[in-house]
């Protein structure tokens, strides 16, 4: 084994095949993509170099700052409201006593559909008249908080929120556990004699030894909720009224239905920088944290 770490030939073997998918299927189209965003073209004729005139546009689109808000908000959703229930979920599971496989494969289960099953099923639970929400609050005597979930520009963007998280919810859950069962158990049983039950022991000894899992998790979070589009085309398909935009269905509309393919990449371009600038702004946060913590 120790030969043939030394090896470069082994190295080239391994490491060849994936860069090569990684040039292919990432580098060369964002350099391609940066390349249109500099262009007036329309999928068909020769692309026309106007500069950053798409850029400017983008800025100045009142459109495209409805979509960026709402990924600002699915950002927001993931991190305040998504994650706790994540860890709280996930500590609740591996306390367990019985049927923990059957727990782990019930959380994980949506996120083995597909988005586009997701998003049928929520629309029939959102269903005005037949749907299941509906017909729960009218059976309860919440008749009047009853409403087309949606269909109303107030509710429309959250609706679609709901739905996307009970889909990756599941599985950012499992990671959790996963972290949570490699916990020692020297090191639960020391902090049980030592009084630590309960939410004491979540909170001081848990939480803090699946902490760089719990950072992993708003990482996914934050990343998923940036590039968030086949979810909301199902559902909403941005609207209504553009209440549920985000910059990937604008960008996707400015590109397929539009024509507008050079601003469409100027737009993707846009989403790249602002999703890097964000993960880069929390990792530098996470690691600050980390540093004072200890």
């Amino acid at each position: 084994m120790n030969k043939v770490l030394r090896n470069p030939v082994a190295y080239l073997i391994f490491v060849v095949p994936a860069l090569v998918l990684y040039v292919t299927f990432y580098i060369v189209p964002l350099f391609s993509s940066l390349r249109y965003s500099v262009t007036s073209w329309n999928g068909i004729n020769e692309p026309v170099f106007n500069g950053i005139d798409n850029f400017l546009k983008a800025l100045q689109d009142e459109k495209f700052w409805i979509g960026f808000k709402n990924n600002v908000y699915f950002v927001g959703f993931s991190l305040i409201i998504q994650v706790p229930i994540i860890i709280a979920v996930g500590i609740i599971i591996s306390r367990a006593k019985k049927m923990l496989g059957l727990y782990k494969v019930s959380v994980f289960l949506p996120s083995v559909l597909s988005t586009a099953a997701v998003g049928i099923i929520w629309q029939f639970i959102y269903q005005p008249d037949a749907g299941l929400l509906n017909q729960l609050l009218r059976a309860t005597g919440f008749a009047d908080v009853a409403k087309p979930w949606l269909g109303n520009p107030d509710t429309a963007m959250t609706a679609v929120l709901v739905a996307n998280a009970w889909q990756w919810t599941g599985f950012y859950i499992v990671l959790v556990l996963a972290a949570i069962f490699a916990i020692p158990s020297e090191v639960l049983e020391a902090a049980e004699i030592d009084g630590a039950v309960g939410f004491k022991k979540a909170w001081h000894i848990t939480v803090p030894l699946i902490r760089s899992v719990i950072v992993v998790v708003m990482l996914l979070s934050i990343t998923g909720a940036m590039k968030a589009l086949d979810i909301v085309l199902i559902m909403t398909s941005g609207g209504p009224f553009g209440s549920s935009e985000v910059m990937a269905t604008y960008m996707y509309k400015q590109a397929y239905s539009a024509g507008e393919y050079g601003y469409a990449n100027a737009i993707a371009i846009i989403i790249f920088v602002f999703t890097s600038v964000v993960t880069l702004i929390f990792h530098l946060f996470s690691r600050r944290v980390e540093e004072v913590k200890y």
